[in-house]
This record gives structure tokens, C-alpha cells and sequence, in this order.
């Protein structure tokens, strides 16, 4: 099969939300080949603990890519402690010159509690507006839905949640199964 024939990987709906002095990293657990999905119980949410202080990733993409960036992103935390910002930084940057690195497609979601920040293989750092992030294959349809429930009194955990339901009601990429990562700020 030509490579452009072949049908692709999909899926992965990846959402942070901060409120209330937490964040929460949601994410859902299906992995699809072409039109079928492969498996539902993928585990997209991870916690890592470099240094003593915890941060939560989520990621979007192929799981060998991001299982690299999450490690390189672990020794770049062990490098800068309590330096989520400046770690992600150092990550995109290397993302984007190495030769190796810029073959991996993948992006992630990044949280010490206190900023929440998106990282792409084009070497942005992002700190989304609204303290509500994105990505992956339903991410437009659960930022749609945590933006319209911010300003209500659900905390970030019920947010997220109900926006990762409203988008796995919608793409066919994403399923109900989550997992579920909150931390303090």
C-alpha cells in the first residue's frame, strides 16, 4: 500500500481546563486505525514527578513520539525545577532543531497546576486563553464546550468532563473513556 493510501492513525481528544485553583487534564481512550478503532482503553493522561513536583500531560499523536517528548519534557523539568515554562521552552526548541525530533508528530498538554500550556512540533509554547487548552482530533469540539460552560459554577472537573462527553458525541475519533488527572495550583 502506497503511503498515500494508507488510511493513518486517529484519534485522542485531549483537554485542560483551569478553574478554581486547579487543573485538570482530561483525555479519552480511543486509538483508530483507518475506520476501526484499534483499542478504547488507551491511557492519554499521564503524571509525571520530576524533581518532587508533579505535572500532568496529556498528549495527541502517535504514543512512540510522545512517549519521547514526554521524556526528553522529564529531563528538561529535572534540568529546571519548578520550571514548567522554561522546560517546555527548552522542549520546543529541541523539537524544532533536531533532526530526529522533528519527525515526531505529536503534541502535548503540560501542567504544574499553576500554568497550563500547549507544546507543538512547530515549536510554540502555548499558554491558551480562557484557562482552557485543546488538542487531538475532537479538541475543537471540547474547547467549544468547556468555553461555553467557564463562566458557570461547575468546578474544572465537571467542565472538563461534560466537554470531552459533548465531544465524543461528536467525532467519531473519540470515545467516553477517560482519563481523568487534577492538580492544585
Amino acid at each position: 500500500m502506497a503511503d498515500s493510501e494508507f488510511p493513518g492513525w486517529h484519534g485522542t481528544t485531549i483537554i485542560g481546563v483551569r478553574k478554581g485553583g486547579e487543573v485538570v487534564v482530561a483525555g479519552d481512550g480511543q486509538v483508530s486505525l483507518g475506520q476501526t478503532v484499534i483499542k478504547g482503553t488507551a491511557r492519554k493522561v499521564r503524571r509525571l514527578s520530576p524533581g518532587g513536583k508533579d505535572v500532568v500531560c496529556g498528549f495527541a499523536g502517535s504514543t512512540a513520539d510522545a512517549f519521547t517528548l514526554l521524556e526528553r519534557l522529564e529531563k528538561k523539568l529535572e534540568a529546571t525545577p519548578g520550571q514548567l515554562a522554561r522546560a517546555a521552552v527548552e522542549l520546543a526548541k529541541d523539537w524544532r532543531t533536531d533532526k530526529y525530533l522533528q519527525k515526531l508528530e505529536a503534541m502535548l498538554i503540560v501542567t504544574d497546576g499553576t500554568e497550563l500550556l500547549v507544546i507543538t512540533g512547530a515549536g510554540d509554547v502555548l499558554e491558551p486563553e480562557h484557562g482552557i487548552a485543546a488538542i487531538g482530533s475532537g479538541g475543537n469540539y471540547a474547547l467549544a464546550a468547556a468555553r461555553a460552560m467557564i463562566d458557570t459554577d461547575l468546578p474544572a472537573e465537571e467542565i472538563a468532563r461534560k466537554a470531552m462527553a459533548i465531544a465524543a458525541d461528536i467525532c467519531v475519533y473519540t470515545n467516553g473513556n477517560l482519563t481523568v488527572e487534577k492538580i492544585a495550583g
